[in-house]
């Protein structure tokens, strides 16, 4: 398992190694690991030319005698000096293997200072002066970028020279690699709020950084490798984690000798309706290919017919109240559904009073509740859904404008602040919460969120959501709980999709050999 933490907690952990080690330690083995990563990025180092954007801190630091590294070894290596200070011995080191300088200080503070103060240059040691054309100048003719303006420590908003800094990395035609994290992200959330840089590949030191996984800011640290600097002692519980194939495997149901259908987990899925029949099609095709012992359905007459014509492996229940038979008790109807273990309530129901009348039913039992799509527009509408159930689990699997309405918050507030949203609804609602997206997330209180590293842009496309449900359903009747059914479901679902273009019956029809494929798959040997 993946584990990622905060900024707060690494910095903990790195204080209390720190104090057992002669100074300067860490930051050398974090340096040595960096260079190496960027030797390998670069293929042929010697003649190579290297760009160092140098900031204030540790992070600068970092950057600089990686730089020194790879300037031994015969690399053409210019820094810029950014911040209000510098690394002295950092830069020293870089100065003694022939890196040279573009110092844009000129006693402007790192954040505040105007990115067209003119640099001092120290022609004796291999400095130049320039200003932000200079830097241009270098950056474009670099083959590798090192952004080591702003660490872990960095929160809010880039400020100049900084921000000017981070988009002139974007026009650079060389690879770009963050130290740590990308300048402009938020360690700990992935928070990004205006201009960061946008690396190609982000070499981070001693653990994950929780906003190295969760957008935005994952879409700006490209791939992440992590270099080893003895952290592993001094780590507390996760903030975040990301499960790995082995981990599915080992919470994925497998028949034994003695299952039957019934132990296998039966699932009831109460979905579509006369507009959404479809709906309901691909929540039950979800259920039935991920290997529930049994379907059972229950919906108005329309989604009925063509469930019945899609899966006949599927237990039917028309529902009287759900084609608009004041006379019909849904409660008398759900019930008559037969034993389930868990049910999916939500894709293409509808959200008029039949369809609340079908959610109140099915939240009113005493098994796990997985609600999607227009149960959850149900829920924002009437929280008293929620409030009636007596201690059974719930699982919501929104989108972002699903769970803006929940959480009354805009919708553009929850895409910038995904992490700090799911968590918040967890707790406020007292459920899981799977929230869809560019990064996929699980939150429930108490635990660490956990993020899906599987996830697909292919599969944003009509449907995929209802085999989602359906899927992650049957692992609930299963016998997971909803933190792993949740989990293993969005990797599962991830994976299925990852080779588009899909439709949402395609995710479907792979879900047996994605599960297969994961289950089988041979376990490396540490």
């Amino acid at each position: 398992m993946r584990t990622a933490y905060t900024s707060d907690q690494i910095r903990a952990a790195e204080a209390a190694l720190t104090a057992t080690l002669p100074e300067g330690t860490l930051m050398q083995r974090a340096a040595a690991g960096l260079a190496a990563r960027c030797a390998a990025m670069l293929g042929r180092v010697y003649g190579s030319r290297v760009a160092l954007l140098v900031g204030s801190g540790d992070n600068g630091g970092d950057a600089l005698y990686a730089g020194a590294r790879l300037a031994a070894r015969g690399a053409r290596v210019h820094a810029v000096l950014a911040g209000s200070r510098v690394h002295e011995a950092g830069l020293a080191a870089l100065r003694g293997a022939g890196g040279r300088v573009v110092d844009l200080r000129g006693g402007a503070s790192s954040g505040t200072g105007d990115d067209a103060v003119p640099g001092t240059g120290d022609d004796a040691s291999g400095a130049a002066a320039g200003g932000p054309e200079a830097v241009r100048e270098v950056v474009a003719a670099a083959d590798l970028v090192l952004d080591g303006l702003v660490g872990i420590g960095g929160a809010g908003a880039l400020r100049e020279p900084y921000a000017t800094l981070a988009a002139i990395t974007a026009e650079s035609a060389g690879d770009v690699v963050a130290v740590d994290v990308p300048s402009g992200v938020d360690a700990s959330s992935g928070h990004v709020d205006g201009r960061a840089v946008r690396a190609d590949v982000t070499v981070t030191f001693g653990a994950f950084k929780t906003g190295l996984l969760v957008d935005p800011g994952a879409g700006h640290a490209g791939r992440v490798e992590l270099v080893d600097i003895g952290l592993g002692p001094y780590l507390p519980d996760p903030d975040a984690t990301a499960l790995t194939d082995g981990d599915v495997a080992l919470r994925l149901p497998r028949p034994g000798a003695s299952s039957d259908k019934y132990r296998r987990g039966v699932v009831g899925v109460a979905a579509g309706s006369r507009r959404y029949t479809g709906a309901a099609v691909l929540a039950v095709g979800g259920a039935i290919r991920a290997g529930a012992g049994m379907v059972r359905y229950a919906g108005a007459a329309e989604p009925v017919a063509q469930v019945r014509a899609r899966w006949p492996e599927a237990v039917i229940t028309e529902l009287a109240s759900a084609n608009g038979d004041d006379a019909a008790d849904p409660g008398e109807e759900i019930e008559d559904v037969g034993r389930v273990q868990a049910w999916v309530l939500g894709p293409g129901l509808g959200t008029g009073p039949e369809a609340h009348a079908v959610a109140r039913a099915v939240l009113a039992g005493d098994v796990p509740v997985l609600v999607d799509a227009d149960g959850l527009t149900l829920i924002a509408r009437d929280r008293s859904l929620l409030r009636r159930r007596t201690g059974a689990p719930v699982l919501i699997t929104p989108h972002a404008g699903e769970l803006s309405r929940l959480l009354e918050t805009p919708r553009e507030r929850i895409e910038a602040r995904r992490l700090e949203h799911a968590r918040r609804a967890a707790a406020e609602l007292g459920v899981t919460v799977l929230l869809k997206g560019s990064t996929t997330l699980v939150a429930e209180e108490g635990r660490p969120v956990r993020v899906n590293p599987t996830g697909s842009p292919w599969l944003a496309t009509g449907g995929t959501g209802d085999v989602l449900a359906g899927l992650a359903g049957a692992l609930l009747a299963a016998g997971l709980d909803c933190y792993d059914a949740a989990s293993c479901a969005a990797y599962l679902h991830g994976i299925a999709g990852r080779h588009g273009p899909v439709a949402a019956g395609d995710v479907a029809r792979a879900l047996p050999e994605v599960m297969r494929s994961v289950i089988n798959r041979p376990r490396q040997r540490r």
